[in-house]
């Protein structure tokens, strides 16, 4: 009898549990790229996916054409039922701000950024300790000396990558030099490729051989300019500039890439953002031949997003404020796999490995701006 109560009293939570989830609707305001940008509010959606496979609902979603339109549908979003809305990106913050002060009862999520409310959640990633490990990297791994950022636009959170990236590059190699470029003075930088083809191919005329971009769909403009030139040749070269090393040479080269780069020269390398976008730079289809994605410094907005958003649908207590990502919650870090495995020796590994640490506990202080 005992065992029969149990087996209830097991089923009626299982069954209160599935039916809080009846009619849950999520809603997702996307920034300029969308949800198929392969970064930045792509990665929102799979965390967003996520919790709706395991607990039922629906998604409902607002993608805006140009600049204009961010934050346009949010309150349509709350209209339809959203019992949560997630703003992607600073300029969501706004409409979602006041959508949150119109709809009390509703809950607010913001990607990058802190709105104002008691029913609202600013999800803040420390991109420059991540930044820091990518500078480090390029640093020890330029053949030039010399290594690009190319950042969306000019505010906070890119300062933040920025800031990071440079300051491990100087830790790492003290005389080599940095060159940052914005695509654009407004948030439509994150989402024109072309521009930031054109900013890398400057890039590389300077001779920057590795080029970290923070900039959501215009990185793809970068990956396609090292695709379309995918080394650096000595006779290339500015007249001040020299090669310093060779640290791929023994990395099997396609075809292709000895056919275009025959002679002395040298590849040049993207470093990915947000998500893992090693594989992009695998341009013959063989990840044992010369890859052109260094790494990627991935930012786990899935795993933030899907956290908070899975409290609400479970009924949890709602948290409100600023919440923190990092190197030491898993929120920051940097992508190794089959496609940057030959790129970086294993005694480098090591060395981010010891850094990482050494960051977690604060004995190296990564800056800001």
């Amino acid at each position: 009898m005992r065992r029969q109560t149990a087996l209830l009293a097991s089923l009626s939570l299982l069954l209160a549990g599935s039916a809080h989830a009846i009619g849950f609707t999520v809603g997702v305001a996307f920034d300029l790229g969308g949800r198929q940008d392969g970064g930045f509010n792509q990665t929102v959606f799979q965390g967003v996916q996520r919790v709706i496979a395991e607990t039922g609902g629906q998604i409902r979603t607002f993608e805006p054409g140009q600049l204009s339109e961010v934050g346009r549908g949010i309150p349509g979003l709350v209209r339809a039922g959203a019992k949560v809305v997630v703003g992607v990106g600073y300029a969501n913050n706004a409409a979602l701000t006041a959508a949150a002060a119109a709809a009390p009862n509703a809950r607010f999520v913001l990607v990058d950024d802190l709105p104002k409310g008691p029913n609202t959640v600013g999800l803040r990633f420390r991109e420059h300790e991540g930044s820091f490990l990518a500078g480090y990297l390029a640093g020890k791994q330029t053949a030039t000396g010399r290594v690009g950022f190319i950042g969306g636009t000019d505010i906070p959170v890119i300062r933040r990558f920025r800031a990071g990236f440079e300051a491990g590059v100087a830790f790492a190699c003290p005389d080599c030099q940095v060159t940052s470029q914005f695509v654009s003075d407004s948030s439509a930088g994150f989402n024109l490729p072309g521009i930031a083809k054109t900013l890398t191919a400057q890039l590389q005329r300077n001779g920057n051989d590795i080029i970290y971009a923070a900039a959501g769909a215009s990185g793809r403009g970068v990956i396609d300019q090292i695709k379309a030139q995918p080394c650096l040749k000595a006779a290339n070269l500015p007249p001040d500039l020299k090669f310093r090393a060779d640290p791929y040479a023994a990395v099997p080269k396609s075809a292709a890439y000895r056919k275009a780069c025959a002679g002395d020269s040298r590849p040049v390398f993207f470093i990915g953002v947000d998500t893992n976008q090693n594989a992009l730079g695998d341009f013959d289809g063989n990840p044992a031949t010369m890859n052109h994605g260094l790494t990627s410094m991935l930012k786990r907005v899935d795993n933030a997003v899907y956290a908070v958003v899975k409290d609400v649908a479970m009924g949890r207590p709602w948290r409100s404020g600023d919440r923190s990502f990092g190197l030491s919650n898993g929120g920051i870090g940097l992508a190794f796999d089959r496609y940057n495995e030959a790129l970086i020796p294993a005694s480098l590994k090591t060395n981010l490995k010891k850094l990482e640490d050494l960051i977690v506990r604060g004995t190296v202080k990564v800056p800001t701006q």
